[in-house]
């Protein structure tokens, strides 16, 4: 897991961009913000961690398999970059767990016999509500 970590943040290219925000002037000037990229093809993911990694990025991974991290919550380039790479490592993380299978839950008869009983009530009490013809 860890060793997945480190390849992504080996192979993840950074580039700065200006961001909106905090700042003042200075950020119109300074390109503070961090657009981390990463193919996530490279990292050579087994298909199901692939599929939840996808279903979990979302919009921020594009058609080719590239995973866009924009970070530009903080004033300082260091500062974001450290937020874009911790977020990657936290969406690789959560890929890798596996969710815990939903139990099927079974009623027994009595419970099916009182939730048909209360439909039957309900209906009944909806059939009432017609419009009324004096026919």
């Amino acid at each position: 897991m860890d060793d997945v970590i480190a390849r992504a943040h080996a192979l993840a290219s950074e580039s700065f961009i200006t961001a909106s925000g905090p700042g003042g002037q200075n950020v119109n000037k300074v390109a503070t913000a961090v657009q981390l990229r990463l193919d996530v093809y490279a990292l050579r993911l087994s298909p199901p961690v692939f599929h939840r990694l996808r279903e979990l990025a979302g919009t921020r991974m594009t058609a080719r398999g590239e995973l866009v991290l924009t970070a530009r919550r903080f004033r300082t380039q260091e500062a974001n970059r450290t937020d874009a790479r911790d977020r990657l490592a936290e969406l690789l993380r959560e890929a890798h767990n596996l969710p815990e299978q939903r139990a099927k839950s079974r009623i027994n008869r009595v419970g099916k016999t009182e939730r048909l009983k209360g439909k039957k009530l309900r209906g009944a009490v909806k059939a009432g509500r017609g419009k009324v013809s004096f026919d």
